[in-house]
């Protein structure tokens, strides 16, 4: 079974990464270290202003296998992929949430809240470490707890 090599996966590979991805133009969105049935996978999810295209995701590929293959953060075997966030991009990091302040989102809850609500729309108005505040259509505010959702994404049909 794969295993973290003096520390965590994901920060040492991060801290790796980031600068090759810079240097080639891109912002580096997010670093994924998950296992899917038998397989571990590495997702890397890069940015750019005007979008990511297929060419920039290869060219990151190329960029980082050797510096990651001489780091070896991990043990055993793994699928690298490097891909863009997408248009309902998932907000995880501080960066992400304060990039976003004012942007319309789609928030997932693990279990239904106490109103019996699973999923919430709204506008992202305010965040801090362990919550987010939405404004609702109805004009009320929504602070959700980031530790009960399944997940916090741009709501894209309603940002262009």
């Amino acid at each position: 079974m794969p295993k973290n090599r003096g520390g965590n996966t994901v920060a040492e590979v991060t801290k790796l990464v980031e600068p090759i991805i810079e240097n080639l133009g891109l912002r580096l969105w997010n670093v994924c270290y998950v296992k899917e049935g038998a397989e571990y996978y590495l997702r890397i999810f890069v940015d750019k202003d005007g979008g990511v295209t297929i060419d920039d995701c290869e060219t990151v590929t190329r960029a980082v296998d050797d510096p990651l293959d001489k780091l070896d953060p991990i043990e055993g075997n793994y699928i690298l992929e490097v891909s863009s966030p997408g248009v309902e991009r998932e907000l995880i990091l501080d960066r992400h949430f304060d990039e976003y302040l004012g942007s319309p989102v789609m928030v997932k809850l693990i279990r239904p809240d106490e109103n019996n609500i699973r999923e919430y729309k709204g506008t992202l108005i305010s965040h801090d470490k362990e919550t987010i505040t939405l404004m609702l259509d109805n004009g009320k505010e929504a602070v959700i707890k980031k530790k009960a959702t399944v997940y916090i994404k741009l709501d894209d049909f309603n940002i262009y």
